[in-house]
């Protein structure tokens, strides 16, 4: 294995090299940096030229000047140091200290997004090639394709007319309409008898439940203003945390491991007796604090599942850590919420939360959870743009994989045996299904780290996309060899990462030196 890698990693260097050269010369030939400077009309014009030649070496044959580049490359690759220098922008930044900016913010940007894709992708193809020509299937087929069809920069101005400016127009006076509510319990009503594996008879009635289950929710919502002072409380906090340990426990155990189930309302439990001492904590909470807590849940919960054993005790660790983390994320999601009336009436913000450019508000300032909600709702539409347009290859991806696994000798062979559906999807099937998907997963995560160019345009994020875009447009060569780097070891790093992934999922597949 380690030799294997520290081959692979040998060839990627050497790729590096070759790879570096050639977009180097390609960009010094794409045009001049000193076009700008010789049609000024500026007096000084032959001193800043004179300038820029000597700060971007322009006086050295572009295949000499690459070598130059590549001193002060080789500095950022070598660990320890210490000397990076990608040398400098046309007006004298360090492309160094642009793209560690350049980089937070397009992290920021997909990092979210692409994760969220890739969950809800795989589980609606793992969920639609398990429920194969049914009206789930047609219907999530349908909507994925459309997404998928969709111009980025059309959907997220849709984002920007009806998530932003449309939302925000409604915080002014948050009552739902009638007819709003009804056609959202339809809607819902739907997908509940699309869900449902039953006779039309079940259907209907779960449409019905679904229907006026959405309408008194939306009712209640409105009467109460919710939207303005939104929050969860102990109790829903309890319902939700009682409901995510049955649903995790059938996942990863199935509700006839007791002791799995036992341990995972127990990490439910501990969550909610925790709900209000942990509230003075959270007031003062940092991003490390969160970090740290957020460790300790999943050490937590895996003593908890460790404490309750069973015939499987690793089934019951996870189960407990899983619900664990949940809990978590349902406290912190109603301290957000808790936050969100003095974010909603700060001076800045002036009633409208959610954001259409930018990464923050300008001048804006606060605690822990104001300046995170002032960052999430910038980040609000460009994720939900991403999303939209990267989750129908995932699901396709994962269907795909699915059915070919479902059908294998070996699945048939599983249930012959007795074992359950759930055994024979989630351990036997599901593991399988995973393997396609490792090397488009990899791809994308490396390729998104380049910036997604038009996202970063409409929503106005200064991303490494958009110093790309730039760099082209006004010929700095620099900039663009900065972009390159980064999405060159990316790239070769998930190459390498996805084939180590393909062993870890398959014991039929050896890395060999």
């Amino acid at each position: 294995m380690v030799t294997y890698i520290i081959r692979r990693l040998v060839a990627a260097v050497l790729i590096l090299l070759g790879a570096s050269f050639l977009v180097y010369l390609l960009t010094a030939a794409s045009g001049d940096p000193l076009a700008e400077l010789r049609s000024s009309p500026l007096p000084n014009k032959a001193q800043l030229i004179g300038q820029r030649t000597q700060l971007l070496h322009l006086d050295v044959p572009a295949p000499l000047r690459y070598f130059i580049w590549l001193k002060g490359a080789a500095g950022c690759v070598v660990p320890f140091a210490n000397s990076c220098d990608l040398g400098k922008n046309l007006q004298g930044q360090d492309v160094t200290q642009q793209l560690g900016a350049a980089m937070i913010a397009t992290l920021s940007l997909v990092v979210v997004a692409t994760v969220l894709a890739i969950l809800i992708g795989v589980t609606l193809g793992i969920v639609t090639a398990l429920r194969q020509y049914s009206a789930l299937d047609y219907g999530v087929t349908f909507m994925a394709f459309l997404f998928f069809s969709l111009p980025i920069f059309w959907a997220a101005v849709l984002l920007k007319e009806f998530g932003a400016i449309g939302f925000n127009d409604f915080l002014k006076d948050p009552q739902i309409p009638i007819g709003v509510m009804i056609v959202a319990g339809l809607v819902v009503g739907l997908i509940a008898m699309a869900i449902v594996r039953a006779g039309w008879k079940k259907r209907l009635i779960a449409f019905g439940i679904s229907l006026v289950a959405t309408i008194i929710i939306l009712a209640a919502l409105s009467a109460t203003g919710w939207f303005l002072t939104p929050g969860l409380g102990l109790v829903l906090v309890a319902i939700l945390g009682a409901g995510a340990a049955f649903g995790i426990t059938t996942l990863v155990a199935g509700l006839r491991n007791k002791h799995a189930l036992y341990a995972a309302l127990t990490a439910a439990l501990v969550g909610v007796i925790l709900y209000f001492p942990i509230q003075p904590l959270l007031a003062a909470a940092t991003p490390l604090m969160m970090l740290i807590l957020a460790i300790v849940a999943v050490g937590f919960g895996m003593l908890i599942g460790y404490l309750w054993g069973g015939y499987d005790r690793a089934q019951s660790m996870r189960a407990a850590a899983i619900t664990a983390v949940i809990m978590g994320l349902l406290i912190t999601a109603d301290r957000f919420m808790q936050a969100w009336p003095q974010y909603f009436a700060n001076g800045r913000i002036r009633g409208r939360p959610i954001a259409t450019i930018g990464a923050t508000t300008p001048g804006f300032n606060g605690d822990f959870w104001n300046m995170s909600l002032d960052r999430m709702t910038h980040l609000v539409l460009p994720t939900i743009a991403l999303i939209l347009i990267s989750i129908a290859s995932y699901t396709r991806y994962s269907r795909g994989s699915m059915l070919e696994i479902m059908n294998m000798d070996y699945i048939r062979t599983a249930r012959a045996k007795g074992l359950s559906e759930r055994t024979v999807v989630m351990r036997h099937a599901f593991r399988n299904a995973l393997i396609p998907l490792a090397t488009v997963v990899a791809f994308d995560i490396g390729s998104l780290i380049g910036g997604a160019i038009i996202t970063e345009r409409v929503f106005s994020f200064s991303g490494m996309g958009t110093m790309f875009a730039n760099g082209l447009k006004t010929v700095d060569p620099n900039p663009v060899m900065g972009f390159f780097v980064v999405v060159a070891i990316a790239a070769l790093l998930f190459n390498l990462l996805a084939d180590l992934t393909y062993s870890a999922l398959d014991p039929r597949v050896k890395v060999k030196s």
